[in-house]
Parts: structure tokens; sequence; C-alpha cells
């Protein structure tokens, strides 16, 4: 009745219609696709173009990373097999590790390297080792993609980097997310590493949420030119999980702003969401038969003032502390303004330098710990050297607990750091690249389980399978609407 009674009051009625207009009518069209969901329900808080669809870029290698941890889990390879790096791995774009054909690394360090650092050959020398070949490991790809339920997608290698029929959605992408929580719960630690130390070289997560954002725990970036800046991201408080995801966004920041504020509004909760009708769950999400958009022009075209890369620091546009047009707070955001409390803005929060954390160790060869691992890392740092001055020997010391004689952390004592990187990594994601470092493994996450990493197990492979040069690339059953090529990204980074 007290409802009924204020519904009377003719200002209040006006209110109550412009929300309800705002809700039901459609959003301005934009390059752009928002997705939040809740972990364990998969039931969906919000969802803008969340099924049109994208170019992955990285967020392949997520996919990645899921097929090799669920080998690995399956006994058929191990953490501490050792992989090969191929001419066909070495050759990837930036951004990438840069080791030499014939250099060996774990899965274990290569699997860190490709999620951290995003790197290219990483992902590569896992799908070899795993799958024989970049084609077998995509067609391993596309099946688990179907078995998952996520019917926009289509892969074609592992990277992400720019070919013919690489598309995902938002709606896809989530579920992906979804199924690495669910079903790899013992290996989720690898998508939420802060940083890695290879060498004396430190890289930090490119999701600029971890170590910023209370309560961030994964996954990963993505970027080309044709995709724009993208993200799936994921954060926990008071025991509940959410899951949001970005495509396209401007910038490498701006993509971490608006999936903060997706976050912070599903945290927050919304007194007024009994007024916006029910989106079910993402498997429900119904597919948009279209085209990705290619939004080469806008990320690297001319009117561009910097080269864009992961390293992107856009200034940030006002409209990203509240603006309802811009996706800070939604169609319903100034309603709900008044009735959260005051927090900091996703702008300033990840303005902030990320919380101190000791990077994990990676490194080549195989698995070692003690001593061996101090002698690796050293032997790293010294590849990394300029040639003038690898003469030099580098004192490496290695923190090792006592109880489960692993190394913790490597600290270099040298002073200076080498400036030799590539030229041609100014446009990938992350640190550059140096053609000549080596890579290396860290000490086991605190919640990591045993892996059964002394078995050895049937058919796994100790060296990549070299690809053959005219394999045809694996086509899913029901393979989604193809899509025009990008515009030579090539050269284009996948972050």
């Amino acid at each position: 009745m007290h409802f009924l009674r204020l519904l009377r009051n003719p200002s209040l009625k006006w209110i109550l219609a412009v929300a309800l207009l705002a809700v039901a009518a459609p959003r301005t069209a934009q390059a752009e696709a928002l997705l939040l969901i809740e972990a364990d329900s998969g039931k969906v808080l919000q969802a803008d173009n969340a099924t049109m669809p994208w170019y992955p870029a990285s967020l392949s290698k997520l996919m990645t990373a899921y097929v090799t941890l669920t080998a690995v889990k399956e006994g058929r390879v191990s953490l501490d097999t050792l992989l090969t790096v191929s001419p066909t791995a070495a050759s990837q774009s930036p951004s990438k590790m840069g080791l030499r054909p014939g250099t060996q690394v774990t899965v274990d360090n290569a699997l860190k390297m490709m999620l951290v650092k995003s790197a290219n050959d990483m992902a590569v020398v896992l799908a070899e080792g795993v799958g024989g070949s970049i084609d077998g490991f995509a067609a391993m790809m596309n099946q688990t993609a179907r078995k998952l339920g996520m019917t926009q997608t289509s892969y074609v290698n592992p990277n992400g980097l720019p070919a013919d029929g690489q598309i995902t959605s938002a709606r896809d992408m989530a579920i992906l997310a979804r199924a690495i929580i669910r079903d790899l719960p013992e290996y989720e630690y690898f998508v939420h590493i802060p940083s890695i130390r290879f060498g004396r070289r430190i890289t930090q997560n490119f999701n600029k949420l971890i170590g910023r954002y209370p309560g961030a725990d994964g996954f990963k970036t993505g970027f080309i030119c044709a995709s724009g800046y993208n993200l799936v991201a994921s954060a926990t408080r008071d025991g509940k999980r959410l899951i949001a995801v970005v495509l396209g966004a401007s910038s490498g920041r701006m993509r971490a702003v608006r999936a903060a504020q997706l976050l912070d509004r599903g945290f927050a909760g919304n007194g007024l969401a009994w007024l916006r009708p029910s989106l079910g769950t993402v498997e429900n999400l119904a597919p948009i038969d279209a085209s990705p958009p290619n939004l080469h022009e806008e990320m690297c075209g001319p009117k561009r003032k910097r080269p864009a890369s992961d390293e992107d620091e856009d200034t940030i546009a006002s409209s990203a502390g509240g603006s309802a047009t811009n996706g800070e707070g939604g169609s319903m955001s100034f309603f709900a303004t008044g009735l959260q409390a005051a927090m900091p803005k996703p702008s300033e929060l990840l303005g902030l330098p990320a919380a101190p954390s000791e990077p994990v160790v990676v490194y080549t060869g195989p698995t070692k710990t003690g001593a061996a691992l101090a002698a690796a890392v050293e032997a790293d740092s010294e590849k990394m050297q300029p040639a003038a001055k690898r003469g030099k020997r580098t004192r490496v010391v290695i923190k090792v607990d006592k109880k489960s004689d692993t190394a913790a952390d490597a600290k270099s004592e040298a002073k200076g750091e080498p400036k030799g990187e590539a030229k041609g990594d100014a446009k990938k994601d992350g640190n550059k690249s140096d053609s000549k470092q080596a890579t290396a493994k860290p000490a086991r996450h605190a919640n990591a389980k045993p892996d059964n990493a002394g078995a050895k197990p049937a058919g796994a492979k100790s060296a990549a399978a070299k690809p053959a040069d005219k394999q045809a690339a694996a086509k899913p059953a029901a393979k989604p609407k193809a899509a025009t090529k990008p515009k030579s990204d090539a050269k284009q980074p996948a972050s």
C-alpha cells in the first residue's frame, strides 16, 4: 500500500517511467562487448553485445592452457615434461620469449611464460608438444570448445595471432573461464601469477587488475589491431566469485577499467535489479549471426597518436568516472549511485602500483630445485647479457624452502640491466622480447597440488613434433560464420 501511495506522486511516476524506458530501450551500438556473470551458477548479470562474434587475440591462450592442463590431469604429459622450441615456434611474432630453436623448456615453465608474458612462441611449443603440430592441436581446441558448448568459437592456432576463422564471443569466453575454475581447480594458480622472473628480467602480468583490484584472481588479456583490447577477468569477495569479459576496449588500461566497473556493480548489487528483465544463464544467451567487427583502423590506423600495444596507457576518458553512456554505470547507474558506499573509481584504483609480490622464477631446461635452480637462473642471466659483458660472472642468490627444497625466488645482485632488446618489439604487449634470452621454472604455487610429475605419461613427447608444411586446419563440426581476415595484422602482437 505504501508503494502505491508513492506512485500517486507525479514526480515519482515520471522517475519510474524513465527508469523502465532506460531498461527496455536498446543501448547505443558500439564496438565493444561486455559480459558479467556469476562463476558458480553462470547467471548473467549484464550483457552488451555478449554474443557478437569477435577476434579472440591472445584470449585463445586460455584454451591452449585448458587443453594442456587437461592432458596433464589425465596423465598424458606432466608439468615436468620437456618440450623443444621448434623453428616454427621461434618464428612467431612478439610478444614472445625469443628462445632459440632447440632450447628445451618444461610444460610448467612454458605455461607460466605464455599466461603471464603472453608469449606466442610458448603457445606453439605447447601445441606441438601436446598435439603433435599446430593443426593437430587446433583440432583438439575445437573439439574441446564443442564439448564445453562454445558454439561461436573456432580456433586455427594456439596463440591468437591473426588467422581466417579464429573467432569467439564474450559468451564463449565466459563459458571457458567457468570451465577452468570448475574442471582444473588444482591448476588454476596459473591464471593469476602476478609476475615472472626470467634471468634478471621481471615481467608483470598484463592483466592490470592483478594486485590492484580487491579480490582479483584471474585470467588473461588479448590484443591484435582487429580485435582491440580484450580481457577475461575474475574476482572473489565474501565467497562470491564473478567473471567479467571485455572485448574491443580502446586501450590496455581501459579494458581493465571496464572490467573493474562490471565487477564493482556485480559485488555492490543493485537494489533496482528487479526492474531489469532476467537474462538467464550464459549458455542460454542467443548467438548473433554476424561477422566480427574489424577495429584495425581505430586501433592501429594513422589517426592513432601512438602505436597500439599492451603497454598503451591512453588517458582514461573523463566519462570513465561515471558516465552511463560509456559504461561506467550502465543505463541505471544514476539511480544506484546514491545507494552505494563511496569507493575509489576504477581509473584511480588501477593507476596505483600493483601490490608487492615475489616474481615466480621461470627458466630453461629440466625441472630444478635448490643449487641447480640457482645455476640455471644464472645461466639464463648470462645469456641475456650483452656480448661485451658476458665474460663477467653474475652471482645469483636463491631463497630455498627447507621443507620442500624448492626455490622460492631468484634475486640477481648484478648492477644495471641489459638493454639489448630487439628493435622490432616496440609494438608488442608487455615487456620487449629478447631474441637471445632463455627461459626458466618457478617455485610451485602455494596452492599447487601434486601433478604426478614423477610418472612417465603414455604418449608424452619430450620434444615438439614438427608440423607438416601443408596440413589443413581442423574445422569444428559446426563452424561459426567465417570472418573476413583482419587487415594484415601479421606484425601485430597478440597479448
